[in-house]
C-alpha cells in the first residue's frame, strides 16, 4: 500500500448507482414518517441503494449527535439530546413495517449518559424480538467505555451477532479514533466472547495510510480474542473537514486480505472495496 491518491477521482471499481425504486422509496417514507436514524443516511453509506432495495436498513439508536469526534464518521458529534424513551417502539414497529428478518441496531456514543444508553439499547432490543417473533438480530456496539457491567447487560439479551468495530489498525488508532483505544475495544469483544455470546464480529478500514504488515497484525488480533466475523472495506471520505483517503485499494488487494483471514480461522469474511460493517449482515447468522 505504496500509492498515494493525486486527485479525488474514484476508480472505477467504487462507482455506485444512485438509489431508486419502489421499496427504495418506501423504506425511507418509512423512516421518515418514524422519525428514525440509520446509519445508511447519516454515514453516508455506499451501499444504501442496494440494502434500502433489498428491504434492509442499519437502524442508528440514541439520536445522531455523537458524544465522540472520530476523524472518519460523518455522524454529528457535540451536545446530544435526552434520550427519547419512545424510540425503542418506533423503531421495532417500522422493522416490523419493513418486513425485516434480521435487523441491525447500531448507536452513537453517549458518554454523557451515566449507562452509556444501555438503558435505550436494552429497551430496542427487547421491544424489536416483541414487534417481530423469529427475528434475527446484530447489535452493531459502542465500546461502553469498556465497563463490564454494562457489556453484562448487552450480553444479557443474547443478540444473534453482536459486533464491535476497530475501524482501523492499532498505528492509526489515535489519529483516527480520537477518544477510542484499539486494546479497549479489543477487551470488548473478548469479553463479550467470554460471556458465550455465539459470534462476536468486527471490521476495519483500508485507504488511510496503514501499511500490509499492520492489516495482517490487526487480523491477528481479532483472532486472538476469538472473533468470529470480520469485515474489510474501502475508507471514503464522507466530507472534506474529515481524514482525506491516502490510498483506493485495489481489490485484488481486499481479495488477498480475504483469503489470509479464511485461513486465520474466521467463521465469515466480507472484504472488498464497498463492504461496510452490516453489509451482507443477515448470512452473518448463517
Amino acid at each position: 500500500m505504496k500509492d498515494t491518491v493525486n486527485s479525488r477521482r474514484k476508480p472505477e471499481w467504487l462507482k455506485v448507482r444512485l438509489p431508486s425504486g419502489r421499496n427504495f422509496q418506501k423504506i425511507r417514507h418509512i423512516v421518515r414518517q418514524h422519525r428514525l436514524h440509520t446509519i445508511c443516511t447519516s454515514g453516508a453509506c455506499p451501499n444504501m441503494g442496494d440494502c434500502w432495495v433489498e428491504g434492509t436498513a442499519t437502524f442508528m439508536i440514541l439520536g445522531n449527535i455523537c458524544t465522540r469526534s472520530c476523524k472518519f464518521c460523518n455522524v454529528a458529534t457535540g451536545r446530544p439530546l435526552p434520550p427519547d424513551p419512545d424510540e425503542p417502539r418506533r423503531v421495532a414497529e417500522s422493522i416490523r413495517l419493513m418486513g425485516v428478518k434480521h435487523a441491525v441496531i447500531t448507536s452513537v456514543d453517549r458518554d454523557d449518559l451515566p449507562d452509556l444508553g444501555a438503558g435505550i439499547w436494552v429497551a430496542t432490543i427487547r421491544k424489536v424480538r416483541e414487534l417481530n417473533p423469529g427475528i434475527t438480530m446484530e447489535t452493531l456496539i459502542p465500546d461502553f467505555q469498556g465497563k463490564p457491567e454494562i457489556l453484562d447487560r448487552i450480553a444479557a439479551e443474547r443478540p444473534e451477532v453482536v459486533s464491535h468495530n476497530l475501524e482501523t489498525v492499532r498505528r492509526l488508532t489515535r489519529q483516527v479514533r480520537v477518544q477510542a483505544k484499539y486494546d479497549r475495544s479489543l477487551f470488548v469483544l473478548q469479553y463479550l466472547k467470554e460471556a458465550g455470546l455465539p459470534r462476536t464480529k468486527s471490521g476495519i478500514m483500508l485507504g488511510l495510510g496503514e501499511t500490509d504488515e499492520d492489516v495482517l497484525e490487526t487480523l491477528e488480533d481479532l483472532r486472538r480474542v476469538k472473533t468470529d466475523i470480520v469485515t474489510i472495506g474501502q475508507y471514503l471520505q464522507p466530507h472534506p473537514n474529515l481524514l482525506p483517503v491516502v490510498e483506493y485499494v485495489h481489490p485484488d488487494k481486499f481479495a488477498y486480505f480475504e483469503k489470509v483471514a479464511r485461513r486465520m480461522g474466521f467463521r465469515h469474511v466480507e472484504s472488498g472495496p464497498l463492504v461496510r460493517s452490516s453489509y451482507r449482515a443477515h448470512k452473518h447468522v448463517e
